[in-house]
């Protein structure tokens, strides 16, 4: 019989895969063919995932700032042009997190905007 010399690339993938599947459900967990499927599907559903969490996220963001806003009167757009004009470069997560636990600093922010537009 010929010496073969791959290594244990094939054992080591089929492994690397099933541990992956550990914990689904049947034959998910237990079959090569049925793990495959689900782990790429499974893999596929984590990349979307990932870049949907980013965008809600920053939609949760806008909305607090935006309530943080009306508080204060003023309309989100507004104030994220007055902030612009006022050269105040904060992102959106900061922001928010401001507005939900310091009001106080919010409203001075809300303030140096208004005052840019003026």
């Amino acid at each position: 019989m010929p010496r073969v010399k791959r290594s244990t690339n094939r054992r080591d993938s089929r492994r690397k895969t099933l541990g992956l599947a550990k914990g689904y459900f049947l034959t998910k967990s237990k079959l090569y063919r049925a793990a495959q499927e689900a782990v790429e599907k499974a893999l596929g559903y984590a990349y979307v995932g990932r870049r949907r969490k980013k965008r809600e996220f920053r939609r949760l963001f806008i909305l607090r700032i935006n309530a943080g806003c009306r508080n204060n009167g003023m309309s989100y757009s507004k104030f994220i042009n007055g902030l612009k004009r006022a050269g105040i470069d904060l992102n959106r997560k900061m922001l928010a997190d401001i507005a939900a636990n310091e009001p106080a600093s919010f409203t001075t922010l809300v303030d140096k905007a208004k005052a840019a537009l003026a």
